[in-house]
């Protein structure tokens, strides 16, 4: 066990607690605690890769549990918000977006592995940029109150989760156009 597999076990292990936190702290503390719940596994994510990476101590098992990791407290998260935005098809819609092409990516991801392809689809720049101003959306949308009483967290957070969304529809569509491209070149290398 590496500190950053540890690490990536402790984002999955977060998610119960958010959701606890979330659903049955009194509302004034579940807020914020449910924010920096999600906002330290948040941190995780990006300390885990950057460890693994300087000490050398990345693994097959981590590569493969790390985005599941992601995936699952992302989806926790969002459900949570849906739940609470009480029919907010904004909220909603960009939750669907979201989740959805995680789906829609991992299982290209896998059937591009399967066929030699998986380089095609590494993840990209905007898939980085995607994942960051999704993390922020969610854990200023969990927050709710307003910094300072001045600074509107939850309408920051709810704009930044319509910006993710669109971001997550074009990296959706450019994996899909690279998976694409990959499998004319190979079948135009076959004999």
């Amino acid at each position: 066990m590496t500190l950053p597999l540890f690490l990536t076990w402790l984002r999955i292990a977060a998610i119960p607690l958010l959701v606890l936190v979330y659903l049955f702290a009194p509302f004034e503390a579940a807020r914020p605690l449910s924010a920096w719940i999600f906002g330290l596994a948040s941190a995780t994510d990006f300390l885990d890769g950057y460890l693994a990476r300087r000490w050398n101590q990345q693994s097959s098992f981590g590569a493969f549990l790390d985005p599941v990791a992601d995936k699952l407290i992302v989806a926790a998260a969002l459900i949570l918000l849906v739940l609470s935005a009480q029919g907010d098809w904004v909220v909603a819609l960009s939750a669907i977006i979201i989740i959805g092409r995680e789906i829609f990516v991992s299982a290209l991801r896998e059937w591009m592995a399967e066929s030699g392809n998986r380089a095609a689809v590494a993840v990209s720049q905007i898939g980085k940029l995607k994942t960051v101003v999704q993390m922020f959306a969610i854990m200023f949308m969990l927050n709710w109150y307003p910094l300072w009483d001045v600074v509107p967290v939850f309408t920051i957070g709810y704009w930044l989760l319509v910006v993710a969304a669109a971001l997550t529809l074009l990296s959706g569509v450019l994996y899909a156009l690279a998976a694409a491209r990959a499998v004319r070149a190979r079948k135009k290398a076959k004999p």
